[in-house]
């Protein structure tokens, strides 16, 4: 990781928490304020009182917006203590799918798991990880808002385990592909632009790298190298065929594929 950034990572961890507790009982009081406000205008009937009732409404949305701005710089900005673990990457990961394919289904989005069998162990903060894949699994479902198919699969890169998140979803324009990283910048409305930023991050302090390849129209895909340790390192990990030949490029990745492929109603 840059030098610079790290320093700028520093510096923003040492005031993160002050800002939390400066911010975050303000919004508290607003919230339950705003709640009982609700609460007293919802039954009434009248024109102004309806009026009224709407503004509260577009309040509360906002504070809850900002609450989620918060928690996004915090979760950036709170300097993180990486405790790595051994863990199966399928088996974590598969529990982490678990967990968020209902959302799925309700926004329409098929959820395609291709695990490759007999992957090595990797060091991992687990909920460090699983922060980062959420990001990249709720990326993907907004961006397909009238449903498609998300795919996740693991393979065995070298000397690394792969983990790759692709979306049939809307893509991104190639002149903002550098500027996905930054802070604060994002192409969504509701967007907080801590999201990726979050996701490589976490992924730098486990030695990893993410990388994204995306067509406009066509969807996009993430994909988080982690490495293995050579002591846990294991001779089966599964090869897929082809890799060194360009084969998992994103047009093949987001094509329905007829291999092997675990799948869950």
């Amino acid at each position: 990781m840059d030098e610079r950034l790290k320093d700028r990572l520093a510096f923003l961890g040492g005031i993160a928490s002050g800002l939390a507790h400066e911010i975050k009982n303000p919004l508290s009081t607003m919230t339950i304020t705003l709640g009982l406000l609700r609460e007293d205008f919802e039954t009434s009937e009248s024109p102004r009182d309806r009026r009224i009732l709407k503004k509260i409404q577009l309040l509360e949305s906002e504070v809850l917006r900002l609450e989620h701005i918060l928690q996004d710089f915090l979760r950036f900005a709170g300097g993180h203590t990486v405790k790595p673990q051994v863990v199966s990457v399928n088996g974590w990961l598969g529990e982490l799918l678990d967990f968020f394919e209902p959302s799925l289904r309700e926004a329409d989005v098929r959820l395609h798991r291709r695990l490759a069998p007999k992957l090595p162990a990797v060091l991992v903060d687990r909920e460090l990880m699983k922060q980062a894949i959420l990001n990249l699994l709720t990326n993907a479902q907004q961006a397909m808002p009238r449903g498609g198919d998300l795919t996740v699969r693991t393979w065995s890169s070298g000397d690394r385990v792969r983990i790759d998140v692709s979306d049939t979803g809307v893509g991104i324009e190639p002149q903002l592909l550098p500027r996905i990283w930054e802070v604060y910048f994002s192409t969504k409305e509701t967007g907080t632009g801590l999201g990726l930023p979050t996701v490589r991050r976490i992924v730098a302090e486990h030695g990893g790298e993410v990388t994204v390849e995306s067509r406009p129209g066509r969807g996009t895909q993430f994909s988080i190298f982690l490495p293995v340790p050579p002591t846990i390192e294991s001779s089966e990990a599964l090869r897929l065929p082809g890799a060194s030949r360009g084969d998992t490029s994103l047009t093949n990745l987001l094509a329905p594929a007829g291999g092997r492929e675990e799948r869950r109603p």
